[in-house]
């Protein structure tokens, strides 16, 4: 048995993780602002990394002023936002717009006097348009800033036991998949079982089962994708945009990707491949040169060490290989070598990147290689880069054959 495998009895929900502010204490002084604003709903990662409030996905705002943080909690998640907020929480106004709340709590903290110039205040680059656009009226003068997202791409202790315990959670949905095609019968060359043929869409189903066993939301990440020609493509939610739903034969390379959300907000990022009964051809050559060019990054990711030098290893042993780097299933061009994780499912440090890596980075390595006749194989590890090397989170084993 692999381990570090999600144990659902005896896992318990990490702690919530906390957030200081010097960093944007120190952004907004270096750049001679005010404040800092940011805008958004539950998904946007900057916001839930500031207040660790758990809002709804429709517009709210975080204000950082003189010293003092102020959530401008949404109507109806006040109560939450004064457990899970450590901060003032304004009430005022919860039906206007959010950036007029952010501008008034500005003014609050004396953040513009009246009858002074525009004042500089910092926001991310993501802030929606119409927050800007109220920030300006309120005579504030908008400037983006990289800090937040560059500070959220080392993790912290906590950070990484919330993403590791994601990641156990996305190892048991992956070998549910793997049970399910090792137990498989071979049909007049389709796999089938009790419930009749084994298609992509039975086996997403089956992942994403597990995952809410586990007590993570899938978050519309699991792709299951096999076959040859083309068929089981995964589209967006990882369905076939052709509506298809194909049914898998024997030497299909079945891909299993889940990057499920926890409780927390992390994300989890695995990839595998699967073959039942394969002829030793194609599959196989691709799968051993997708392990080497896995290995040879991981070698590679280490404190110092250049992001993009393990996409390039990575990607040199597939060409030694014979291959050509594939392409990702539902997006064109290239497979990205790999990218961090985070509370975003893809983030700071990019593995294209000439950034050096950093104690507490958490990065995904994914060599991938794709035929258009023969399919896609796929292998995925995530790992917290350390003071002296790297630690695999979650499942460090994988078989070319699925194990029952």
């Amino acid at each position: 048995m692999a381990p570090d495998r999600f144990d659902a009895e005896h896992d318990p929900v990490p702690d919530r993780p906390t957030t200081g502010w010097s960093t944007v204490d120190d952004a907004i002084a270096d750049a001679g602002a005010v404040g800092f604003v940011a805008v958004g709903g539950r998904f946007d990662a900057t916001l839930r990394y500031l207040t660790r409030f758990e809002g709804p996905e429709r517009e709210y705002a975080v204000v950082r002023a003189a010293g003092t943080s102020v959530l401008c909690a949404p109507h109806g998640y006040v109560t939450r936002a004064e457990r899970q907020f450590d901060g003032r929480i304004a009430t005022e106004r919860v039906g206007d717009p959010a950036g007029e709340r952010a501008a008034a709590v500005l003014d609050d903290l004396g953040g513009n006097p009246t009858g002074s110039a525009a004042a500089t205040v910092l926001v991310p680059p993501t802030i929606p348009h119409d927050a800007a656009v109220y920030l300006e009226r309120a005579g504030y003068d908008p400037r983006s800033t990289a800090a937040v997202a560059e500070t959220r791409a080392t993790k912290s202790a906590a950070e990484i036991d919330a993403i590791r315990a994601v990641q156990r959670a996305a190892a048991a949905a992956v070998e549910r998949v793997e049970r399910l095609l090792a137990a498989a019968d071979v049909d007049g060359g389709v796999l089938t079982d009790d419930g009749g043929p084994l298609t992509t869409e039975r086996l997403r189903r089956a992942a994403n089962a597990e995952l809410a066993t586990c007590g993570v939301a899938d978050a519309g990440n699991t792709l299951v994708y096999g076959g040859r020609g083309g068929r089981g493509a995964p589209g967006v939610g990882g369905v076939d945009p052709t509506g298809s739903d194909p049914q898998l034969e024997a030497g299909d390379p079945v891909a299993v990707a889940v990057a499920p959300c926890g409780p927390h907000g992390y994300h989890g990022c695995l990839a595998r491949t699967f073959v039942v009964d394969s002829d030793g051809g194609w599959e196989r050559r691709a799968y051993v040169a997708v392990e080497s060019a896995l290995d040879a990054g991981l070698a590679e990711v280490e404190a110092g060490a250049v992001a993009a030098a393990v996409g390039r290893e990575a990607h040199a042993e597939l060409a030694a290989f014979g291959f050509e780097p594939g392409a990702e299933a539902g997006v064109d061009g290239p497979a990205a070598p790999g990218h961090g994780v985070g509370l975003s499912r893809r983030e700071r440090p990019w593995l294209d990147a000439d950034a050096e890596l950093e104690a507490g980075n958490v990065v995904a390595v994914g060599p991938a290689v794709t035929d258009p006749e023969r399919g896609t194989v796929r292998l995925s590890a995530l790992v917290v880069v350390t003071e002296d090397g790297s630690e695999r989170l979650g499942d460090g084993e994988w078989s070319f054959a699925p194990r029952a």
